[in-house]
């Protein structure tokens, strides 16, 4: 029961459309079956009272011209002397050769004098809006049963026998049709409509359960995709077929899978170089604290070794620190301790911590002679990282009696501080991503396998967080520059006026 619910659930997307677009395309139809029905017999009915209009209209002409009136006398009807009843009689006859015609003539008081009807015969005294009307001088055209006359309903048009040039009414001329014949027409078309509709409908719905499965197709492998992912798979990739809003959504789907793949490789990198990067201190420093207190390694050893541990201990607290401030700023939890402090000598101090290696490889420093002491506000341990790390790099990849060159500059709005350093540089490729978590532009040479990655991507992160910004250059093969810049007087990101 619960694989078939998760059946139509997986379907209900494609199940939706399929009724929804049905039942449009059902009362569409019978929308316009109704409109088309009625059209149909509105046009046939007023085109059959027209003709029953003209109909009686010449028969009226007819009429007047073989008949005469007997004007009554006080207190007697009004009759009409039709001088060839007979002859009269065969003519309307020919007047009503169509099917279903019946043609009555009434005198003023609505007695009929001639009929022409299998339903009605003479001298029928009919009481009918018709007859009010054709005396009243009015022709009338209209549907009806002529005052119960009829059982079913009929066409209906009467006009009046005018003389005395139109001045006078001698009688009234009814033409009635059966509407048998629309009403089997109008069927008829109907039957023609249904059959009609029921074949659209089917082609109809061959064809949006077509476009319906091939929508809904790519919904269902990016379903089916997410699941992959769910479990670890990071390859599957969906189907980019077309350029509308489901195409867009695929490819979206699919770059979100590469930042995914991207992600999940970037993490199984920086798990492997945690663990390789505590691993190897920690396995150096129990080494060497193990042989000193075996007595494996002589007491005149001991300060060298204990040095060593020292500097791996040094070493794992850079390395836990940089993952803690990442942490920190990732969650938003990092506070900006506003103070203001000496840049230069906080270069200086740097400087002097890898005094050191800097005289072993006969770097040379330049620039510190023309820089003077420059105040920045800011976070001073947060600034002394960016500038520690920074020159850490530089020391790290300056070739072997190259040199190391610093500029500090400040302006109304801002201090610039620039580090170069001669040596391999960065390709131009990768210069764009130096900045980017885990990224190790020297992930073959010996130079970086110290290096997490996490050191630019830290200067980056805490140089935005006081509302400034670093661009890196370099000329692959000569140098690498960095330049950042701190505004002046901010507080949590922003310029503050000068008081």
């Amino acid at each position: 029961m619960r694989l078939k619910n998760k059946f139509y659930a997986k379907r209900s997307l494609f199940r939706k459309y399929m009724n929804v677009s049905v039942l449009i395309v059902f009362f569409s139809f019978f929308v316009l079956g109704t409109i088309l029905t009625i059209a149909i017999s509105s046009y046939w009915s007023n085109e059959k009272l027209t003709v029953l209009d003209n109909r009686a209209e010449n028969i009226a002409e007819f009429i007047k011209s073989k008949s005469s009136i007997n004007e009554p006398m006080s207190g007697e009807s009004a009759s009409i002397n039709i001088n060839d009843a007979f002859y009269l009689q065969e003519v309307l006859k020919l007047f009503a050769d169509d099917a279903g015609i019946d043609i009555i003539i009434t005198n003023r008081t609505g007695r009929s004098v001639l009929v022409v009807s299998d339903t009605i015969n003479n001298n029928t005294f009919i009481q009918s809006d018709a007859v009010a009307a054709a005396m009243s001088g009015k022709s009338y055209f209209s549907q009806g049963t002529l005052g119960n006359l009829y059982k079913n309903e009929r066409y209906i048009a009467a006009r009046p026998i005018l003389y005395n040039n139109g001045q006078s009414i001698m009688g009234v001329v009814i033409v009635t049709s059966d509407r048998t014949d629309i009403n089997n027409f109008t069927d008829m078309v109907l039957k023609i409509f249904i059959l009609s509709a029921i074949a659209a409908l089917a082609v109809s719905f061959f064809a949006i359960g077509l476009f319906s499965y091939n929508l809904v197709k790519p919904l269902r492998q990016m379903a089916q995709a997410a699941k992959q992912f769910g479990k670890g798979e990071f390859s599957v990739r969906v189907s980019e077929t077309s350029n509308d809003e489901i195409g867009e959504l695929a490819v979206a789907f699919n770059n979100m899978a590469d930042s995914l793949a991207s992600s999940e490789a970037t993490r199984r990198s920086f798990v492997a170089n945690v663990s390789h990067e505590l691993k190897t201190p920690m396995t150096t420093i129990a080494g060497f604290i193990d042989g000193i207190l075996d007595g494996t390694v002589p007491p005149e050893k001991h300060t060298y070794y204990l040095h060593i541990v020292s500097d791996e201990v040094k070493r794992l607290s850079r390395l836990v620190r940089s993952m803690l401030d990442l942490s920190r700023i990732d969650s938003g939890e990092l506070k900006i301790n506003y103070q203001s402090f000496d840049l230069l000598t906080t270069l200086v101090t740097i400087l002097i911590t890898f005094e050191q290696q800097i005289n072993k490889r006969n770097i040379e420093i330049r620039g510190l002679d023309l820089i003077s002491p420059k105040m920045v506000y800011g976070d001073k341990d947060l600034l002394h990282q960016v500038v520690y790390n920074l020159v850490e790099n530089a020391v790290k990849f300056t070739d072997d009696g190259g040199y190391i060159d610093f500029i500090i500059t400040e302006s109304l709005e801002r201090t610039d501080f620039i580090i170069k350093n001669s040596g391999t540089g960065i390709k131009k490729s990768e210069l764009a991503l130096v900045f980017d978590r885990f990224y190790k532009t020297d992930k073959s040479r010996s130079k970086d396998k110290k290096g997490l990655g996490l050191g630019l991507y830290l200067v980056r992160s805490i140089i935005r967080l006081h509302g400034g910004e670093i661009m890196a250059d370099s000329v692959y093969g000569e140098y690498t520059e960095f330049n950042f810049y701190i505004p002046k007087k901010i507080v949590n990101g922003k310029k503050q006026d000068k008081k």
